[in-house]
């Protein structure tokens, strides 16, 4: 992300962005709510990435840069929240949990964004105690700043059907499977397990919003069967991928360097 522009008001609104498009990176001086009700969005900050399908939000931080990617025919939601308005009190991007009546409250909110009226005012004031009692989801996908798990994470993500033990990946690096094990927890408090995990679970939402069957997505994220595959998508999701297969919407997705 090289050119970081300062857009200082967040917008509230609805927009549309066909497979593919990007937002470039940019920060706002307010906080952010990011939903996708249609297509898988992912949002790219310095400390990683977050990938959100339609059953989860991302929580964007005031001053935070980052950028957008649309997965799917996206229908992006946006909510812009001054920094007294702060539902979340957390310092970083988080996902968050969205359930069928914070959904309808964002789609509602984000309709008709330039209403002023008394009842607009107690739709937000609802929506604000939906976001405090929403629950924060492990779906971080973080990056490394350690020379050898970039090398190693960058192999992983070129090819996260990669199924080589972590010793066989280290010899290919020049690292033993003990110091990156060690590197994990002390780089990116996770496991080495966990990473290759997230990184999987990413991947197959993109796969998804691109209608890929699930059975070659199980396939191509390096899951030993679909069964295997549909069962840790369920327990980390809620829902089956099956359910990521939907119809294109019949509006027209605007094009790339939206904001």
């Amino acid at each position: 992300m090289l050119e970081i522009r300062h857009e200082p008001i967040a917008p509230t609104r609805t927009q549309r962005l066909a497979t593919g498009a990007e937002i470039d990176a940019h920060r706002h001086d307010d906080h952010q709510i990011v939903y996708a009700s249609r297509g898988v969005l992912s949002v790219t900050a310095s400390t990683g990435t977050w990938v959100a399908p339609a059953t989860r939000a991302i929580w964007i931080p005031a001053g935070t840069v980052h950028a957008h990617q649309a997965h799917g025919n996206l229908e992006m939601h946006l909510v812009g929240l001054e920094t007294g308005d702060d539902p979340i009190g957390l310092e970083k991007p988080t996902v968050l949990a969205v359930g069928p009546l914070l959904r309808e409250l964002i789609l509602a909110y984000t309709e008709t964004p330039l209403d002023d009226s008394p009842q607009r005012a107690r739709l937000r004031a609802v929506l604000l105690d939906q976001l405090c009692v929403s629950p924060h989801q492990p779906l971080h996908l973080p990056m490394p700043t350690a020379p050898q798990l970039q090398d190693l994470c960058g192999l992983l993500k070129a090819n996260p059907g990669d199924n080589r033990t972590l010793t066989q990946l280290g010899r290919h690096i020049g690292a033993s499977s003990r110091t990156l094990s060690r590197l994990f927890r002390a780089d990116l408090d996770m496991t080495f397990p966990q990473w290759r995990t997230q990184l999987r679970l990413h991947h197959a939402l993109v796969l998804l919003a691109d209608n890929t069957p699930v059975t070659t997505t199980a396939h191509q994220c390096g899951w030993s069967s679909a069964s295997a595959f549909i069962d840790v998508f369920h327990r980390t999701f809620g829902h089956t991928p099956g359910a990521h297969h939907v119809p294109a919407h019949h509006g027209q997705p605007t094009g790339s360097r939206q904001r």
